[in-house]
């Protein structure tokens, strides 16, 4: 006789044993997170002090910036080690890090994803081109982040005469999941969920590892009222559900159809995005794309182009993907990152990554923190402190094209601009084309060796990676070169004799 699964939200942290390795799921703006069950995993511990000295892996990044996601884990004690690909969301945790009281480390977000698939599965772990020559690479640092962690989650190995990573499996012993709707005997549907994320081989990896699946959903309904097509999870491996009727898609959305796919609705475009710095990037960025093109946007600056491709209702153009495993739609930026309204596409994430690591991306665009002269970029571990780059080693290194965008400094620079022209009025205090990055997220040499085409775009100029070097391919109208370029370098990259300007309908205010 099939057991209730359905229990009180009180019960939930009993589940979790001191010393547990906890699986979470999430990414930005309360995303496919199991709010609640966080929430009662914390209320435990800080009435108690249990469960504590839990290992913690995410692959995405999951919070708020302030009490949500990883932050409700972000207590010293309750969390002893932490695998997360995305930090920026728990400042909390990242303080930890750098205080070395968690042993903190990270993998790649797909890497993270496949790897629960390979652990469900009892295969040897996970193997990979993804990585190699970045800071997960064992030759560099393994993916440790600080002086706590010491453990080894990565081997180089060979097979047949080439380089691979593996990534080690490990038992999981809790899943803390969200989903839309249960049904009695306790299958799971994500019906009214964004996007299906890594659900399905996280909850199949802590089943087959001998350890819990939790889930929140929505609402129970009655067995035959789901279909077999709407179940995601079966309920074989489904041990607990907690019916939270409060539940929302996320943080700041309580239920839209066109976001869950259960609808498709026309949607108004929207207006173009106001002038600033991070547009002219965005605008010379946009140029890169051509039709046809299967293309993928990251955080961060590359939004305000996925903006542009809204405002200029330009997304039949193009294949536009989320590494949630969304297809098509009208991508939601900032907060909302890894929404879509109207997709026309759900897959599992774990599968997104696969068809990314084969090659399958024409375009991705991607943010920077640092640049070197071997065209290495840094967005992992910035001034000491662990970033995690998400989805962002797995992208960067194989789509066909790469487009980083970023300012070319930071912190105080003064720009004049909405005239066709740029002027400097006063250099950012932090550089960011240095010597060597702090932490290579993206190896020059990697992108080298494979052929892809690496472009980097500032507001100011714009640089290519070819085999002998960094190459300044073209500068902004009113900048001068050796004064706003050049002399704020810590290298010196290769200048092209008839340095092309940018068109300069890129610095005016008005642009369509």
């Amino acid at each position: 006789m099939k057991k209730n699964k359905f229990i009180d939200k009180s019960d939930i942290a009993n589940l979790i044993s001191n010393g547990d390795t906890v699986g979470l799921i999430g990414g930005g703006g309360g995303l496919v997170e199991a709010t609640l069950l966080h929430e009662e995993v914390e209320k435990k511990f800080l009435a108690t002090g249990a469960p504590n000295n839990l290992t913690v892996i995410h692959a995405l990044g999951i919070g708020d910036r302030d009490k949500r996601g990883v932050n409700r884990f972000a207590h010293e004690g309750m969390a002893k080690k932490v695998i997360g690909g995305h930090w920026v969301w728990s400042p909390r945790m990242q303080e930890l890090a750098r205080e070395n009281k968690i042993e903190a480390y990270v993998l790649p977000g797909g890497v993270a994803m496949q790897l629960m698939r390979e652990i469900a599965a009892k295969r040897p772990g996970l193997i990979s081109h993804v990585g190699l020559g970045t800071f997960v690479d064992p030759r560099q640092q393994g993916g440790r982040m600080n002086e706590a962690a010491k453990d080894e989650l990565v081997k180089l190995i060979e097979i047949d005469g080439q380089t691979y990573l593996r990534y080690l499996p490990f038992p999981l012993h809790v899943a803390l999941l969200k989903g839309s709707f249960a049904d009695e005997d306790g299958n799971i549907s994500l019906d009214e969920e964004p996007a299906n994320v890594d659900i399905y081989a996280m909850a199949a990896a802590a089943h087959n590892s001998g350890g819990k699946v939790i889930f929140q959903v929505r609402k129970k309904v009655k067995n035959g009222e789901l279909s077999a097509r709407s179940v995601r999870v079966p309920s074989a491996i489904v041990d607990a559900i907690v019916v939270d009727e409060d539940q929302r898609q996320g943080y700041d959305l309580v239920y839209d159809p066109t976001i869950s796919g259960e609808k498709i609705a026309p949607l108004q475009a929207p207006e173009f995005p106001p002038f600033s710095v991070r547009q002219i990037i965005a605008r010379r960025a946009h140029q890169e794309l051509y039709d046809g093109a299967v293309t993928n946007y990251g955080f961060g600056i590359p939004d305000e182009i996925a903006s542009i491709v809204a405002a200029r209702e330009e997304q039949n153009l193009y294949y536009q993907t989320i590494e949630h495993g969304t297809y098509g739609g009208s991508l939601l930026t900032g907060t909302l990152f890894g929404y879509a309204q109207n997709p026309s596409c759900m897959i599992d994430g774990p599968s997104q990554f696969d068809f990314y690591s084969g090659g399958g991306l024409d375009i991705a665009f991607l943010g920077f923190g640092e640049i070197d002269k071997e065209g290495n970029v840094n967005v992992s571990k910035l001034g000491g402190i662990t970033v995690g780059p998400g989805g962002f080693i797995d992208i960067a290194q194989n789509a066909r094209k790469v487009v980083f965008v970023g300012t070319f400094d930071a912190k105080g620079a003064k720009l004049k601009t909405g005239d066709g022209n740029l002027k400097i009025e006063q250099h950012g205090a932090i550089r960011k084309m240095v010597d060597r990055v702090e932490q290579i997220t993206f190896s020059g040499k990697q992108a080298i060796a494979q052929r892809h085409q690496t472009i980097y775009v500032t507001e100011r100029c714009v640089f290519e990676l070819k085999p002998d070097g960094l190459h300044l391919i073209e500068i902004a109208p009113g900048v001068d070169l050796q004064k706003d370029i050049l002399e704020q370098m810590d290298f010196e990259p290769i200048v092209a004799p008839d340095l092309p300007i940018s068109n300069s309908t890129f610095y005016l205010e008005n642009y369509l």
